[in-house]
């Protein structure tokens, strides 16, 4: 009878040492889950007045639904997303993240949610640029915590005058101010970029760099993130993607007829 006390206590000490890790819980076990998104970007996320709206927007809250969970929004800026991540301040980040091995290291991605290619953002009366060579010697926008222009300089070998912003609203500004001649990143937040602006800025259709957005979680939460992809598989599944493309982008001359279930990179 000491014996089996013996084992008793220490299963239990060895069960309150696992509770004592400090291992966060999955985000499945909350009642309400805390989405990053971009305050900045027109049409994708961006606070209008008190209120967020966009295409990462309603994916957050279609997720959120899926998952049964109810949900607050917080702004995110492209170098806050680990940050906000790893602190712990938000459970799922839905910010034009595109998935990249270096941002694998230090967070899990669901998803892609969404493919969209790499473009240029030029003044409409712009004629020298019409691809991604073109940028050599050209004054380009870098957005902090983004990767879109060093892209451009490391992968496409192409001698960009790199120009840093905080922000892509600053970028805009610097655009249409002549402080640079071109903006570069995914082909949905240009297009955005362009339909705020009323017509002065137009996109170079020169459609490079496959981006693939992912929605970014913590490491180890592997349950959410598959119940996550199963989420974006039914917004494509009903329809709700084709939907939200089209009620955001219809008319910036972005291509949004081609939609499909984008292959996962896996929760592991």
């Amino acid at each position: 009878m000491k014996r089996l006390m013996t084992v008793i206590l220490a299963v239990v000490a060895l069960t309150a040492a696992g509770c004592g890790t400090g291992a966060p819980p999955s985000l499945l076990d909350k009642d309400e889950i805390v989405i990053g998104v971009r305050p900045d970007l027109p049409q994708v996320g961006y606070l209008n007045g008190e209120e967020f709206e966009g295409f990462d927007v309603d994916v957050a809250a279609y997720v959120a639904d899926r998952l049964g969970k109810k949900y607050r929004l917080i702004s995110v800026l492209a170098s806050d997303r680990e940050d906000v991540l790893l602190s712990g301040e938000a459970d799922l980040v839905v910010a034009s993240y595109t998935i990249s091995e270096d941002r694998k290291q230090k967070v899990l991605f669901a998803g892609p949610y969404h493919i969209s290619y790499q473009d240029i953002l030029i003044r409409r009366d712009e004629e020298r640029i019409r691809n991604v060579r073109d940028l050599a010697g050209r004054r380009i926008c870098e957005v902090e915590g983004a990767n879109a222009a060093q892209r451009v300089v490391e992968e496409r070998r192409v001698r960009a005058e790199i120009k840093s912003f905080p922000d892509y609203q600053a970028c805009l500004r610097a655009l249409k101010e002549n402080e640079i001649d071109a903006i570069t990143t995914d082909d949905i937040i240009l297009a955005g970029l362009a339909r705020q602006d009323g017509g002065g800025l137009r996109l170079a259709n020169a459609g490079f760099n496959e981006q693939r957005s992912g929605i970014g979680m913590r490491h180890g939460d592997v349950a959410a993130c598959e119940e996550v992809n199963r989420a974006i598989t039914d917004m494509y599944q009903d329809g709700t993607a084709g939907k939200l493309l089209s009620k955001w982008f219809r008319g910036t001359g972005l291509e949004t007829g081609r939609v499909a279930v984008p292959q996962f990179e896996g929760c592991s």
